[in-house]
């Protein structure tokens, strides 16, 4: 068949098809352009789920009429500009919009009229463009001093068939409020409103530039628990800087959806950023749990590309290990910065749990009446025996000699010494985590504070503790290596294997010694100890996975944390042990001094604070 050159119409709705794929991404395109134009306010108006009509108005610096009939013209763009010889750099991309696609786009296979006004002055003209079909240039109305107003009616009317593509209009109206969302978090000094069907689902005025108008901004779009719950993240490496906001572990969520990347102020969704971000978390959440993150990356554009798809959604950076060690180590000295910290959701979610008494006594004890016996002697109630007076022999693995050995008394409360007098044991109440008042069925640790209690899970703090103390170790180059018996090789793709030797010293910095053999072939000699009897040739090939995803040798980092934290499991405190009160202290006090012992190696705390505030809600005081 002869090769023709294909109609401007059909080119133009063949872009249509990669720039536009539905109305949150027409809208997405222009509000880059009002927030391009410089605009202070933009505001948007969305019917039928942005597929009967579109509005972006902003106060931008506006277009003059002569620039309009350009406007809609593909590949015109005022955001590049040419050098002396008439050569454009795309390695210099400082706006958010630059191809030249998106009105044209539009312009092909919707209904589309732009109105606007100069900054410069002079008169408002409008243009107006169906389904490719542009209309002269004419004087118009403007409600503002200058700026524009871009309408688009019936998206997909001359393109039919992309109509049955697209999801219900409350679907795509969800789509168009979390684009918005988006675009709001990249620019809090920029006041948005966006209405739906006529109704506003968002106000949001424009804040000072900085961390503080930052986290107003995201307060607002995510929710004042997100800002209660937030570390600030302000890191620099070799030109390039990581801002933002991240939970804490134990705000954590069920999906990814509370994950906002930026890059130079636009909304991407890049692999190497959320494969950095799930590494950062990789120590203090399972799996199955996602933290809730917004940042923001600010990188020299010669340093990364933007122009990898019309959508540009998709980035590639230069040097990619640099900036995901910048994330990884960003995250980690904010969550250790954090300290025990837990999130403020989880007093509330144990206040949730709690049930009024409905007044009748309990079945499994007497009720009281004033011949019943003293509480401070504890015998005259039913299935509970005091135990003895017992001195502390030893100390907790993992936990500080000096600290457990503050106190030789007995863990019940009537033998407890009392503040004050002389060689009283010290109160702790002043301390972040209190001090220990009780044990409750041998696994949670009861504390009182200046202004509340505490409840301590024994075993996952003490696990989180030992846990930390082999991250330590292993960070100082103390992973012990066993050498394999037999030597074994694993077979790689010729590229695979490559990445993987160019790595042989990191690995072995990590307890895995690898040499070539051959062609396509990786010898693995010595694996970590800690791995035990671990399968090698899986173990190699995730390696390589990561290696070519990722650049860095996620699996077997991941899988060292994973074993350090099944031999933390097994080494520290169990559930059911009885501990005395020196004991709980000390734990406390280490708790207090450790970073991420606000929650247990899988994400879940391992206390929970609960303030006399809290504690007279339950019983109606307030």
């Amino acid at each position: 068949m002869p090769i023709r050159r294909l109609p401007p119409e059909t080119v133009n709705r063949i872009a249509a098809g990669e720039v536009v794929e539905r109305p949150a991404s027409a809208i997405k395109e222009l509000v880059e352009n009002a927030l391009d134009a410089g605009a202070r306010r933009v505001e948007v108006q969305a019917d039928g789920g942005g597929l009967a009509r579109i509005l972006i108005a902003d106060d931008g610096h506006g277009m003059a009429a002569d620039q309009l009939a350009l406007a809609v013209e593909r590949h015109a763009t005022s955001k590049l500009e040419p050098d002396d010889a008439g050569d454009v750099d795309l390695l210099r991309i400082n706006t958010l919009g630059f191809r030249g696609e998106a009105l044209p786009s539009i312009g092909s296979v919707a209904r589309l009229t732009i109105t606007s006004r100069p900054k410069e002055g002079g008169d408002a003209h409008m243009i107006h463009v169906e389904g490719g079909d542009q209309k002269a240039v004419a004087p118009a109305g403007f409600p503002g001093p200058h700026g524009a107003r871009v309408e688009v009616r019936d998206l997909f009317y001359a393109t039919p068939a992309r109509l049955k593509f697209m999801k219900s209009e409350r679907a795509e109206a969800m789509a168009i409020s979390d684009e918005i969302k988006r675009q709001a978090m990249a620019h809090e000094s920029v006041a948005f409103t966006l209405d739906l069907d006529g109704k506003t689902v968002l106000r949001l005025p424009a804040e000072h530039p900085g961390d503080e108008g930052r986290l107003k901004r995201l307060a607002a779009l995510l929710g004042r628990d997100f800002e209660a719950n937030a570390l600030l993240i302000d890191q620099e490496r070799d030109g390039v800087r990581l801002s933002g906001y991240a939970g804490l572990p134990t705000y954590s969520r069920g999906n990814a959806a509370h994950q906002y990347l930026f890059v130079n102020g636009r909304p991407v969704r890049d692999r190497l950023l959320q494969g950095a971000l799930r590494g950062a978390y990789a120590d203090f959440l399972a799996r199955d749990r996602h933290p809730a993150a917004v940042l923001f990356l600010e990188v020299d554009p010669l340093y990364v590309d933007v122009n990898v798809h019309p959508a540009k959604a998709e980035v590639r950076f230069r040097d990619p290990a640099l900036v995901r060690g910048l994330i990884v180590g960003g995250l980690r000295h904010a969550l250790a910065a954090a300290g025990h910290r837990a999130s403020t959701t989880v007093a509330a979610d144990a206040l949730a749990g709690f049930t009024a008494h409905t007044g009748a006594p309990s079945p499994n004890y007497p009720a009281w009446s004033p011949s019943t016996p003293s509480a401070t002697s504890f015998s005259g109630w039913q299935g509970w025996e005091a135990p003895p007076v017992r001195p502390v022999t030893g100390v907790l693995p993992g936990l500080n000699e000096q600290s457990a050995r503050v106190e030789q008394v007995s863990p019940s409360f009537a033998s407890w010494p009392s503040q004050g007098g002389s060689g009283a044991a010290p109160d702790y109440v002043d301390h972040p985590l209190g001090a220990a008042r009780a044990q409750v069925h041998g696994t949670y640790i009861v504390a009182q504070t200046r202004d509340g209690i505490v409840v301590v899970d024994q075993h996952a703090a003490h696990e989180r503790l030992v846990y930390e103390k082999m991250k330590v170790q292993m960070a100082a180059g103390s992973v012990t290596r066993q050498a394999l018996l037999t030597p074994e090789v694993v077979e790689l793709d010729p590229s695979e294997a490559d990445r993987v030797v160019a790595k042989a010293d990191e690995l072995a910095e990590l307890g895995l010694i690898v040499e070539a053999f051959g062609a396509g072939a990786v010898l693995v000699r010595e694996t970590p100890a800690l791995l035990g009897d671990t399968d090698v040739q899986g173990l190699i090939r995730d390696i390589a996975d990561d290696l070519s995803e990722h650049g860095a040798a996620l699996a077997l980092s991941e899988r060292l944390g994973e074993v350090c934290g099944t031999m933390a499991c097994h080494g520290s405190v169990r559930a059911g042990r009885v501990l005395s009160a020196p004991e709980m202290n000390a734990l406390l006090r280490q708790m207090e001094a450790t970073p991420h012992s606000g929650q247990c190696n899988h994400g879940r705390p391992t206390y929970v604070e609960l303030k006399l505030g809290d504690l007279e809600k339950l019983f109606g005081r307030r």
